[in-house]
């Protein structure tokens, strides 16, 4: 009797089970599960989107003195920058980039001509570029616009209607660049040639970026620059050759990128200008140090 009554139960268990399990498998209600046997819940997908992001950047700054090339151009700068980097295949890139720079404040100094007070300066630079990723270095052609407005440098004494040092108030500019990097040091240089004034110019320089926390890094920098053929180099009245070429400048820097956000950085920096053969009868102060700082968003 006993067994008859263990027999009938086990018998209508299994017949409720089968049951279950038949009608889960119809109405497609069971989950699969994980090894924990909790349900799996799929991933949500997000809206699509024609690009992740757009490969720019915008930049905003400020300068205690603006030196180019090691030339000094102007005291007291603001400046904002944007630039576009466009994927046209897996090596090849084209780039677009727009900076303008003015002086808050620019005083009339030590070098400088006659007169008290403050001097005007601007200044638009518009840069289109083909850049190629060969792997073990990157390597572009730059062609670069720049336009005076007020004149060319501080050099010309600031007067506002003149035509700048050299007579010059625009610049076509077309270059080749290089970059690689060696170990933990990031190496790059290039060759520019000026058509407005019929001069070239070449530069070298590395930096070694050094993690100092999760969103901060510390960069030492050093740029050196060569001018050919008088590359903006003012003639002393000692008579020295009137196609004067040499090294212009030696910057070494440090700046400090902080990480404020995913895409904001902030990254305030120190150099030294120290002005060389063809840069001794051109800056207002032969070697000096500056800084200033830049906030950079990339969207």
């Amino acid at each position: 009797m006993k067994l008859k009554s263990m027999t009938s139960v086990i018998t209508k268990s299994a017949l409720v089970l089968a049951a279950c399990a038949s009608l889960n498998a119809f109405a497609g209600t069971s989950a699969p599960s994980g090894k924990s046997g909790k349900a799996v819940v799929p991933p949500i997908e997000e809206d699509g989107a024609l690009f992740d992001t757009l490969g720019a950047t915008l930049e905003v700054g400020y300068d205690s003195r603006y030196y180019f090339r090691g030339l000094w151009f102007a005291d007291n700068t603001v400046w904002a920058g944007l630039s576009m980097s466009v994927p046209l295949t897996e090596k090849l890139a084209l780039g677009f980039g727009g900076l303008y720079t003015t002086t808050v404040d620019t005083p009339y100094g030590a070098g400088l001509p006659k007169g008290k007070g403050s001097f005007a300066y601007s200044e638009l630079d518009l840069t289109t570029s083909l850049t190629y990723d060969a792997g073990f270095a990157k390597f572009g052609l730059v062609y670069t616009h720049y336009e005076f407005f007020d004149s060319f440098s501080g050099t010309n004494g600031g007067k506002p209607n003149g035509a700048g040092e050299l007579n010059v108030t625009g610049v076509e500019e077309v270059g080749l660049t290089v970059s690689t990097t060696v170990g933990p040091v990031n190496l790059y240089g290039g060759f520019y040639n000026d058509f407005t004034i019929g001069a070239t110019y070449a530069e070298v320089g590395a930096d070694a970026p050094i993690a100092v926390t999760s969103w901060m890094s510390l960069v030492p920098a050093v740029k050196m620059g060569y001018g050919f053929t008088n590359y903006y180099t003012a003639i002393p009245a000692n008579g020295a050759p009137s196609h004067q070429s040499g090294l212009t400048h030696v910057i070494p820097s440090l700046s400090a990128p902080i990480k404020l956000t995913k895409t904001a950085t902030l990254t305030p920096y120190i150099a030294y200008n120290m002005s060389l053969t063809t840069r001794h009868f051109n800056n207002t102060t032969d070697s000096e140090f500056f800084g200033g700082v830049k906030l950079g968003v990339t969207f």
